[in-house]
């Protein structure tokens, strides 16, 4: 969904009522435009659920005022166009209950690397108060404050039998990376403070995890983003938007990397048996509807895309549909990718790159983009017993 959002008074310019008043009357101008105008006549908006995620500042990123009827033409097709996906998405999905945290299997000096820096992150997110923000917005303070991380891959892989959630602060890859954000932004909406690193721990568990919550296996840890994003768009935490964006195809694959590349995994190097069982994982991942953005089209995208966006690359390899992934990051009107490299011509660390665009065109083995957009997990009960002690 593109969803349309109510206007943030502070960042409105005096320009903008006069537009929005203008809105029906323009559209009955243009004469290609009166049948939607008919159309909207039967609608009631009183009754649409239309999320409220974007302000105002990211409505112009798709809207400019005309400088004449050409202009004009080219600002109601936009428009329309963002209105009408907004429409006919519906309802956003009901959102699941938050599971509790797993029991500790692993000691917290394994499993969580990084405390002061975590607390640092706590006082200064406290300080500028940014749990007042929108998710997207507080997700890119988060990963701003995270670039010049070193890259390291395998971060996760620290024990030989029993997986847990694991956070490192001091060291990142591209996918955990944006799991440490999204998932510090998020605690702090989740719950009140104080903060701890479990509860950090505990927001990476919800986004890694099918359905949210390790057992202790290996195969309870989603390996793909595909599936990252399916199950939390099941559950009510996210939104895959990339079906709606422009230029937006189809992908099937026979998803076989983990299988294929199997001793390059410790849990599966340590365990054989769990090889024939991530065989049949990859052979329902393969069966999840993927769709991405070719990078023809990323251009016209990018004015869909916001900050805290997840944007994974995919890429024209055999055996899976993507091969990275990093966060979106608005900077002067254009969409940003900021991720964990491994390059070491960019420093080998988390670093906010150019433009989406121009990323994709860099490396011919990038195919394009799919775009997930997170969402707020519903509140802890916390709340309720803070407001009551207070």
């Amino acid at each position: 969904m593109i969803p349309i959002t109510s206007f943030d008074q502070r960042e409105a310019s005096s320009a903008t009522p006069r537009f929005l008043l203008s809105f029906a009357a323009m559209i009955d101008w243009l004469g290609e435009f009166k049948l939607f105008s008919a159309h909207l006549g039967k609608i009631d908006f009183s009754k649409l659920k239309i999320r409220k995620s974007v302000s105002i500042s990211a409505i112009r990123r798709i809207v400019t005022f005309p400088n004449g009827p050409s202009g004009l033409e080219r600002d109601m097709r936009a428009t329309l166009l963002a209105l009408m996906l907004a429409i006919s998405a519906g309802p956003a999905t009901a959102q699941r209950a938050v599971p509790p945290p797993s029991p500790a299997r692993l000691p917290m000096s394994t499993v969580f690397i990084g405390e002061s820096k975590f607390h640092a992150l706590v006082a200064k997110a406290e300080r500028e108060n940014w749990r007042a923000l929108p998710l997207g917005e507080r997700t890119v303070r988060v990963a701003r404050e995270l670039v010049g991380t070193p890259y390291v891959n395998y971060t996760l892989e620290v024990d030989d039998i029993t997986e847990s959630p694991v956070v490192n602060l001091k060291a990142m890859d591209c996918w955990t990376y944006y799991e440490n954000a999204l998932g510090f932004a998020r605690m702090l909406k989740h719950q009140p403070p104080p903060y701890k690193p479990a509860h950090l721990l505990h927001m990476v568990e919800i986004e890694r995890y099918r359905n949210g919550i390790c057992t202790g296996s290996y195969l309870s840890r989603m390996h793909h983003l595909e599936e990252v994003f399916y199950d939390n768009q099941k559950r009510g935490y996210a939104t895959n938007i990339t079906s709606r964006l422009p230029g937006a195809v189809r992908l099937q694959r026979e998803i076989r990397e983990m299988t294929v590349q199997w001793k390059s995994y410790r849990y599966l190097r340590s365990t054989p048996s769990l090889i024939e069982p991530m065989g049949s994982i990859e052979a329902q991942v393969s069966r999840l509807p993927v769709h991405h953005v070719p990078k023809a089209h990323a251009r016209s995208a990018e004015a869909y895309l916001q900050n805290g966006d997840i944007c994974a690359i995919t890429t024209k390899g055999p055996y899976g549909y993507t091969s990275h992934v990093g966060l979106i990051m608005r900077v002067n009107n254009r969409a940003h990718f900021a991720h964990a490299t491994s390059d070491r011509d960019k420093g080998r660390m988390t670093i906010i790159d150019r433009p989406i665009t121009d990323y994709l065109n860099e490396n011919s083995k990038h195919a394009g983009i799919v775009i997930c957009r997170p969402n707020d997990v519903p509140p802890s009960p916390l709340w309720k017993q803070s407001v009551v002690q207070r």
